[in-house]
């Protein structure tokens, strides 16, 4: 269930973004920005949100969604639209896309993800949890070696 609302949480965002941007700047049909709103959520979420996002960190899964971000929409709008140039609208609906990326990131990873971690460390039975022990002798005590004399 709680994949199921990241997931809607950001193809809102995401259509919203596009019909922003991609729409109300450029003149792209909402059917088209919905398109494109539903395929980069599906394609971004399953490998950078699952799968990218619990390996790096927040940056590095923002900037390649930034690079995934760009790459659909460019091929979507040069194949769907009748814009010359679809560069410009590309780069600027990624960058867009990327800035949401980093904070939704936040919100996917204390929502999601830590709850994922917790329910499957309840599923592990037994305390598996080992500790050595160490400690700062490393070799046996030595009996005292002074004189009786110095210690009068």
């Amino acid at each position: 269930m709680r994949h199921l609302k990241a997931i809607f949480v950001k193809f809102t965002a995401c259509f919203a973004l596009l019909a922003l941007i991609l729409g109300g700047i450029y003149g792209v049909t909402l059917g088209e920005v919905f398109l494109i709103s539903l395929v980069l959520g599906a394609i971004s979420y399953a490998a950078g949100d699952l799968f990218l996002l619990p390996r790096s960190n927040n940056t590095t899964a923002s900037l390649a969604d930034f690079g995934l971000a760009f790459v659909v929409i460019w091929a979507m709008l040069a194949n769907m639209t009748p814009v010359e140039n679809v560069l410009v609208p590309s780069l600027i609906a990624a960058a867009g896309v990327a800035v949401f990326e980093f904070f939704y990131h936040k919100y996917l990873y204390r929502t999601v993800l830590l709850g994922e971690r917790e329910a499957t460390r309840e599923q592990v039975q037994g305390n598996l949890q080992f500790q050595t022990e160490a400690s700062e002798e490393l070799t046996p005590a030595r009996p005292d070696v002074r004189n009786d004399e110095g210690d009068k």
